[in-house]
């Protein structure tokens, strides 16, 4: 008796814990093993426009599920990956695209990150510079002693 009632309890955790992963997996597959494979890779490159963290593969929302709906149809429909993509772009602009190909509108895409590193390394280095020669400095003025106070009034050094 208790047994069965831990399995039913384990069983009962196991469903719950799965449940929000079931949403996010298309329900129904491809004719063929190269259409599902193109399938799997399309809507693992495409991102969400709602939840835009996530691929269209990952994502539970509706919007998602239509896009996914969309991509099966055009792919059983004979377009190709690349008419696929094109359809998508023109639609939600390359924003979709986890990997957006390298042209004039996506360039700071692919430039800011080399853009920052170049000016955080050169500011790295005025900083370590200017650091370096206040540290020359300090070490050139010659050992004249500190006036800290501790002399008391009236008494010179």
């Amino acid at each position: 008796m208790m047994r069965a009632a831990l399995r039913s309890g384990a069983l009962a955790a196991v469903l719950l814990l799965a449940a929000p992963f079931a949403h996010a997996i298309a329900p129904t597959r491809m004719p063929t093993p190269a259409l599902e494979a193109r399938y799997e890779r399309l809507i693992h490159g495409f991102r969400c426009m709602q939840c835009q963290d996530e691929s269209l593969a990952n994502s539970p929302v509706s919007l998602a599920a239509d896009m996914r709906r969309q991509i099966r149809q055009m792919l059983l429909a004979g377009a190709t990956d690349q008419q696929i993509r094109n359809f998508f772009v023109s639609r939600y602009g390359y924003f979709i695209l986890f990997k957006p190909p390298f042209v004039l509108k996506t360039a700071w895409l692919w430039l800011a990150p080399v853009v920052l590193l170049a000016t955080g390394a050169l500011s790295a280095a005025w900083v370590i510079r200017r650091r370096a020669a206040l540290a020359a400095r300090d070490d050139n003025d010659e050992d004249e002693p500190l006036d800290d106070g501790l002399a008391g009034p009236g008494k010179h050094t």
